[in-house]
């Protein structure tokens, strides 16, 4: 179980749960951008799509078993605007597996932001639900992203070949991992 102290916080940002009654503007400001949506599952959303989404979608603040993903907004401590959202979703109990996920909006690209907020989601991951794994999968176009979890330490596994029909063509997946020891280990000597 997983049931974290919220606000989590990093040097510069705050990370807590998606409110469905506060949240929809920010979280549509760029859910609504096709640049944004080009390399995740979902199209550009309408501010009500956004609120259905919010109130009665699948993310969650605690995760009391796997299959469910936890859904935490990432907010700018000094200015409380908030400029992206993370997923961490439990994978599987047996292999103590989870999967993150994460999306900033363009306007607050380029200043480390995601790598900072991914980076507050591994000890929750690894000392507070005890994974053993966590995963990234991403489009092999998304080079950005891939910067990003190689920053943080993830190594590349698998590049998946014309794997997914997405958007009227075939795409390419790059599949990242970090093993909990692997993760100890950078902490230890950073």
């Amino acid at each position: 179980m997983l049931k974290p102290d919220y606000p989590i916080r990093t040097e510069r940002l705050l990370l807590r749960p998606l409110d469905a009654s506060t949240d929809v503007d920010a979280v549509h400001a760029y859910q609504s951008r096709e640049e944004v949506c080009r390399y995740i599952p979902y199209s550009p959303r309408s501010k009500e799509e956004v609120a259905e989404r919010l109130a009665s979608g699948p993310l969650r603040s605690t995760l009391e078993e796997a299959g469910q993903a936890l859904g935490l907004a990432v907010v700018v401590h000094e200015t409380n605007e908030l400029i992206g959202d993370l997923m961490l979703a439990w994978i599987s109990a047996e292999h103590r597996t989870g999967e993150l996920g994460y999306v900033i909006n363009p306007d607050y690209q380029g200043h480390g932001y995601a790598t900072e907020a991914v980076r507050a989601l591994f000890p929750l991951a690894f000392d507070q639900l005890g994974l053993h794994r966590v995963i990234a999968r991403i489009d092999a176009r998304n080079d950005a992203s891939a910067r990003v979890l190689r920053r943080l330490g993830l190594r590349q596994e698998a590049h998946l070949l014309e794997n997914e029909w997405f958007r009227g063509e075939w795409t390419d997946e790059i599949d990242f991992a970090i093993l909990a020891a692997e993760w100890r280990a950078g902490q230890a000597s950073a």
